[in-house]
């Protein structure tokens, strides 16, 4: 599993972060705090605290495109 800190500030961050994670068949949670959503569902997405950076767990460690395609979202 990979960790990885993004941020999704507006909403079309949240469409385009949605389209990429989908094309990917491997599961992904958002976590904010103690609340864990599917990263892969725009309303659940939409559920957590946006204003605050949140963690992407990937459950592969194969990732290496995923990580190069959502690098406008991850927090320096």
């Amino acid at each position: 599993m990979k960790a990885i800190t993004i941020k999704l500030s507006l909403a079309e961050n949240v469409k385009s972060f949605v389209n990429v994670v989908n094309r990917y068949p491997y599961d992904m949670d958002l976590r904010a705090g103690r609340h864990v959503v599917d990263a892969k569902s725009i309303l659940g997405i939409f559920s957590l605290d946006l204003s605050k950076p949140i963690t992407l767990e990937v459950y592969n460690d194969d990732c290496a495109a995923l990580l190069e395609e959502i690098k406008p979202f991850m927090v320096a």
